[in-house]
């Protein structure tokens, strides 16, 4: 899921920006508020297409095992990033070992030492999942980092976490298949046509 940014209002008060993160979410219900190199991304809830090519795509982790003792599959939780003092993003779905609560840092955030897997379905502001967090996750050194775009329809499969970048970024198109590192917990193939299709608006 992709945001607009959006910076610090308050120069001289003392606001963290993490309160300031709380206040818009509490007087905007259902966005959601991450914040990245110090800076707050906002987003507003997702549309039905988003929705419908996330949970497409939880039926092959799942099917792989994925969610079991090992590791979960889960949606919506909160990484710790060493991007800066209150840096966090919350991916749109994640595999993580399974002893994630041991790794709980603060603000609902966790570790990023038990993620094995962050996967971004894009929004109106493509442009965050495919730079900002590219270089955040690689700094967090997150092994895996997807990125279903449905503004360009293709996937994106990024590998090889280095300083602030990827050793290894490969675009896939519909009519390709693409299998996953093994690293995650389980070898799973995804079908990119299936997965693009599944975030486009359905004809009436």
């Amino acid at each position: 899921m992709s945001a607009a940014s959006v910076e610090q209002p308050f120069d001289d008060e003392p606001f963290s920006l993490t309160a300031i993160a709380d206040e818009i979410m509490e007087r905007h219900p259902g966005y959601r508020v991450e914040i990245i190199g110090g800076h707050l991304l906002v987003t507003p809830s997702p549309d039905a297409p988003h929705a419908r090519a996330l949970t497409g795509l939880m039926v092959p982790f799942l099917a792989a095992g994925l969610h079991g003792e090992e590791t979960e599959v889960l949606q919506n939780v909160g990484l710790w990033l060493p991007t800066g003092a209150e840096d966090y993003a919350i991916p749109d779905l994640v595999v993580v070992d399974a002893d994630i609560d041991d790794h709980f840092v603060e603000n609902n955030a966790y570790d990023p030492v038990c993620f094995r897997l962050v996967l971004e379905v894009t929004s109106s502001n493509w442009k965050d999942d495919l730079k900002t967090k590219v270089g955040a996750y690689a700094q967090a050194k997150v092994p895996v980092y997807m990125v279903v775009d449905r503004k360009h329809q293709r996937l994106h499969v990024l590998t090889d976490p280095d300083g602030s970048e990827y050793g290894n970024h490969r675009v896939h198109a519909p009519g390709e298949t693409v299998t996953l590192p093994d690293t995650i917990g389980a070898e799973v193939t995804l079908d990119v046509e299936q997965i693009i299709k599944a975030g486009q608006k359905k004809a009436n």
